[in-house]
This record gives structure tokens, sequence and C-alpha cells, in this order.
């Protein structure tokens, strides 16, 4: 019998969706992740993969964003759990956009968890071809995300989001994200950052 490399990405026994905000701005006027709130929020990550009993069997889903995306892959990282980034752009482009937007730091711990990844960081115009004209790239990537994970059968999807409970900064945030999945699915573990 063949033994994949990646047994994961195969057949996982579930796939562990996630989508959350990005650590605030210095400068955001109404708080919504801010900095310092970076350790309740892996502390929670933790408590939610243990109670789904993540571990080498899994497979994880996000996008490798600074914030909620980089605290689930290191805590997921840390239980052996197999991550796949699926990114809006190429990477330069989404490094720029979403991870050195408040701080270089987080390119370190970018570089860092994607040092770790057994899996190709896939990208949305190399996988899905240019933008449709009117199409926002979040709100693509989210559903491919979604989609990607419902590929593995439904009752395999656990969603974790790390959210405020409020509406995006624009469209394709973790409220599309929770509402495509809660309409779908159900399965969601809402880790309200209003309560961190």
């Amino acid at each position: 019998m063949m033994v994949s490399d990646e047994p994961n990405s195969l057949h996982p026994r579930q796939v562990l969706l996630f989508s959350g905000h990005m650590v605030d701005a210095p400068t955001r006027p109404t708080p919504r992740f801010p900095a310092a709130k970076e350790p309740m929020a892996i502390q929670r990550i933790a408590e939610a993969l243990d109670r789904l009993g993540a571990g080498a069997q899994d497979l994880a889903l996000t996008q490798g964003a600074c914030g909620g995306d980089l605290l689930f892959t290191e805590v997921c990282q840390q239980r052996g759990v197999t991550v796949q980034w699926l990114q809006p752009f190429d990477e330069p482009t989404f490094i720029q956009k979403s991870v050195v937007c408040h701080s270089e730091t987080w390119l370190v711990r970018y570089q860092a968890t994607k040092a770790k990844l057994t899996t190709e960081i896939r990208s949305a115009p190399r996988e899905l071809g240019p933008l449709p004209a009117g199409v926002d790239p979040y709100e693509r990537c989210n559903l491919w995300l979604f989609e990607t994970a419902l590929s593995y059968g439904l009752s395999k999807v656990q969603f974790v989001c790390l959210w405020n409970g409020g509406g995006g900064d624009g469209p394709g945030g973790t409220a599309h994200m929770y509402h495509e999945v809660k309409r779908r699915t159900g399965q969601v573990i809402w880790i309200d950052t209003r309560t961190l």
C-alpha cells in the first residue's frame, strides 16, 4: 500500500476552517482586536482546538494574515495539524496588504510559520484565474476557503472564528465567512474578541 507524504490533505479526519480579525492598527479609532489581547486569543484558540481534539489527522485552512490567522496557524502547528494557506493575492502582494500592514514583527512570525508548512501556499490568481470585474478578492478567497473545506465532506468542516460580531472594514471579512458557514453548516466556534 502506498503511503502519501500528506495523508491529511487527502483524507483528513476533520477540516478546521479559520477566519479572524487582523490585529488592530495602533491608530484604529474603535478597537476590534488590539495587540494586548493576543495572549488571551491564543489561549482561546488553543481551547477550541483542544475541544475539537485537533491533531495530526486534521487539516487546517486559513489565509495567513497578521493577527488571528497566524495565531491559529501557530497553535495548529503545535498540535501537528497540517496547515494550508489559501491567499487572495500572489504572496508578495498578500504580505504587503495583510502581514506587514501594522508591524514588521508579524513578518517574522509569518516567515517562521511558513517555514513549518508542509503544503504549498495557494494563491487565488494562480488557481482561480484573474479576478472578475466587480468581485471582491477577499470575498472570493473566503468562498474558496469554504468550498475547499466542503470538498472533504460537510460533516468534517469545523469553523473557528476570532470575531467581534460586527461588520467588516470592507467586503470579505470574518463576518462574511461566519454568515456563509452558519448558513451552510451551522458548525461554528465563535471566539468573541469583545470578551477576551
